[in-house]
């Protein structure tokens, strides 16, 4: 059974943070740690965060940092075999360590690429017709051989604790496009399994969201495209096509929004600077149209999702969880007492 550190960094997220960190403590899988690092906050997070009390490991830095070195800071003291990341604005869902052990003990994947769920304003309820019966994973040598859409996110992203160390973690010179940077270090970093299904993952949308900041990702990419053309990521000149090609999806999604938001200076320079990785993208993307993508791979996942350490028929009643496929409270061990978190 692999050992799992979640590692939740928040700046300034006091709407949201509860959600995360319970969504955390509510997975069943036991070999597991929350380290959770507050970078800053200046809106009441830290005192949200410190009523969780020894249930997580709490790291509170004095200045702001951002979410690359913060996430390196939670990195640092993580003992876990692999790191699961997740924004303080993101949660879990219920099911995620149990997807991810199953997916680890059946093939050997030292990168896992989850699926998110994407959701605004309320959280979304979970139901009885919600809960998984299946996995299904595409596994891959190499990240470098992933012929699937996948939506980069940190949240969606488990990696080996070894394996993320040796490419040196976050670069921390980088945000937002952070987790593009991430994944291109990692595609010559060993066995990937890409999860189709279930999601593991709620992303939130919100106004604050990266997405929106069209012109800061626009330049974050071109920043990782130069880097490519330094030959600044591992893999070497034979894997370089293929790196090309996984940028070329990116740089394409990007110069199409940077158009549609108006900002076609924007999308200029990035078109001028990314062409030759749009045209790999689309001669790989013929490629596996010819050839047929990797097989998809299905079995059985087996969820004691009702039995989670710690509570009781009662506890969960009063705290009105959705016949337990969410939950959606959390005891603070510094009080003992039970607090509505969602």
């Amino acid at each position: 059974m692999a050992f799992f550190s979640i590692i939740i960094t928040s700046h300034n997220q006091a709407d949201f943070i509860r959600n995360a960190v319970a969504s955390a403590a509510a997975q069943s899988h036991s070999k597991k740690e929350i380290i959770v690092v507050d970078d800053a906050s200046s809106d009441g997070s830290q005192q949200i965060l410190e009523e969780y009390g020894d249930a997580i490991r709490l790291t509170k830095l004095d200045k702001n940092v951002g979410a690359s070195r913060a996430r390196n800071v939670g990195t640092a003291v993580a003992r876990g075999d692999f790191l699961v990341f997740l924004d303080g604005d993101d949660l879990l869902l219920p099911w995620a360590l149990t997807v991810y052990n199953e997916v680890v003990e059946r093939e050997q994947a030292h990168i896992i690429l989850s699926t998110m769920r994407w959701f605004e304003g309320q959280i979304p309820n979970m139901s009885s017709d919600r809960v998984p019966d299946n996995i299904e994973v595409v596994a891959y040598d190499s990240l470098l051989e992933k012929d699937r859409p996948y939506r980069a996110s940190a949240s969606a992203l488990v990696i080996s604790r070894d394996v993320f160390n040796a490419v040196s973690g976050w670069t921390n010179e980088i945000f937002p496009m952070e987790d593009l940077d991430a994944l291109i270090k990692l595609l010559s970093s060993g066995r990937t399994a890409q999860i189709l299904a279930p999601a593991t993952v709620c992303y939130r949308m919100h106004a604050a969201n990266t997405i929106h900041q069209v012109a800061n990702c626009a330049g974050a990419l071109r920043w990782i495209i130069e880097k490519e053309k330094r030959r600044g990521y591992p893999g070497g000149q034979s894997n370089r096509g293929r790196r090309y090609a996984f940028l070329g999806g990116p740089a394409l999604f990007w110069v199409k929004k940077a158009c549609k938001s108006g900002l076609y200076w924007e999308a200029l320079s990035l078109l001028a600077i990314a062409w030759p990785m749009i045209l790999a993208a689309g001669l790989r993307r013929a490629s596996v149209s010819m050839r047929g993508r990797r097989a998809v791979q299905t079995f059985a996942l087996q969820l004691q999702i009702t039995d989670i350490k710690g509570f009781t028929a009662r506890d969960t009643a009063w705290c009105g969880f959705h016949r337990m496929y969410f939950v959606g409270c959390v005891r603070y061990p510094a009080t003992g007492n039970w607090q509505r978190s969602f």
